[in-house]
């Protein structure tokens, strides 16, 4: 795990999509200086939660490719998931 503090360019490598770094280098360099602080946290947490997502989908991708189960418990929503759509076509919804 990477303990070094998070910067305005780690933050801009971390979200990875050319547009959302963008949308974030836009927000932080236009933030007056009170607020500087606020945006900074906001986009910190973002990439982290992009980044720890990341993480776990090559972790699944890992235990996939070795045919194993993905570790955890998932939870079955096929039948939910089908009752809902199955209710927004009945409504004439694509």
């Amino acid at each position: 795990m990477n303990t070094e503090p998070w910067t305005i360019e780690s933050i801009r490598d971390a979200l990875g999509n050319p547009t959302l770094a963008s949308r974030f280098l836009g927000e932080i360099n236009k933030a007056p200086a009170h607020q500087l602080l606020t945006v900074f946290a906001k986009w910190e947490r973002i990439a982290k939660d992009l980044k720890a997502a990341a993480e776990r989908a090559h972790d699944l991708a890992d235990h996939d490719t070795r045919g194993e189960h993905a570790p955890g418990t998932w939870i079955d929503a096929t039948d939910r998931v089908t009752d809902a759509a199955n209710r927004i076509r009945a409504h004439g919804a694509a």
